[in-house]
């Protein structure tokens, strides 16, 4: 008498990446990564650890910053120094050491998480609208959350080169100097520096992941290069956009 063996269930065959596994395979196998983000969209724990080294970076910084030198290197360089008298320029300094610490806390924390959050909002919305990729929120905004792990890794080399350099020696305002922005001149155009920091190669990464993690999401309507054209566009108007009100105000 014939038998047929009937065929293991799909879910079954395909193996199960835990978290931590998630994290660190958008590092060294981001499509096989993604493909379980897809099938299982969470993207707790990448928000999690976004935090938590947001936090530890905060920490860092109020330990190997010099306030009081740094706000004070940043008066003179504002167009107002020149108007401001000594008298003037000693309150901003002590009233800005005072309160910085606060505020890296307090906006800083949160950034990296509320950044990653708008992130997934725009890249979501773009898919959809311009490929109808008919992507769910929960699934966009897990490929996002996943692919910001490379800026997870940026915020560890951060701390590093704090505690590395002498103490109040980082630059805040580029402070890993992955982009282009490093090699300008000290006394170049605000609207240039803005532009060349875009030009990044941690934003790149990021972008890459986000597109690989949207092709899997949605590959019928993602093809080819569509899911990196997309995602580049999305990067190419930011740019404008901040350049742009980098040149008015500068």
């Amino acid at each position: 008498m014939a038998t047929t063996s009937l065929p293991a269930p799909e879910a079954e065959s395909q193996a199960v990446i835990s978290p931590m596994g998630r994290i660190f395979g958008v590092f060294f196998s981001p499509k096989a990564t993604f493909e379980d983000v897809v099938r299982k969209p969470n993207w707790a724990a990448p928000i999690l650890l976004i935090i938590i080294l947001s936090a530890i970076v905060c920490v860092s910084i109020n330990q190997r910053m010099n306030w009081r030198e740094y706000i004070g290197q940043q008066i003179e360089k504002s167009p107002q120094a020149a108007q401001m008298s000594a008298e003037q320029k000693a309150q901003r300094i002590e009233g800005g050491a005072k309160f910085a610490p606060i505020f890296t806390y307090v906006f800083g924390i949160p950034a990296a998480a509320v950044i990653t959050l708008l992130t997934g909002l725009v890249m979501w919305g773009a898919y959809n609208l311009l490929a109808g990729a008919n992507v769910s929120f929960g699934v966009g905004f897990s490929i996002v959350a996943h692919a910001f792990m490379v800026s997870a890794l940026s915020s560890v080399l951060f701390v590093l080169i704090l505690f590395l350099k002498p103490v109040g020696t980082a630059d805040l305002e580029n402070p890993v100097a992955a982009n282009v922005a490093a090699f300008l001149p000290e006394d170049s155009a605000k609207w240039l520096v803005t532009l060349c920091k875009q030009v990044d190669i941690f934003t790149f990464w990021i972008l890459a992941l986000i597109a690989i993690g949207f092709a899997v999401a949605s590959p019928k309507k993602l093809r080819g290069s569509k899911a990196f054209s997309i995602a580049f566009s999305v990067w190419a108007v930011w740019v404008v956009l901040r350049t742009g009100i980098a040149y008015a105000f500068s």
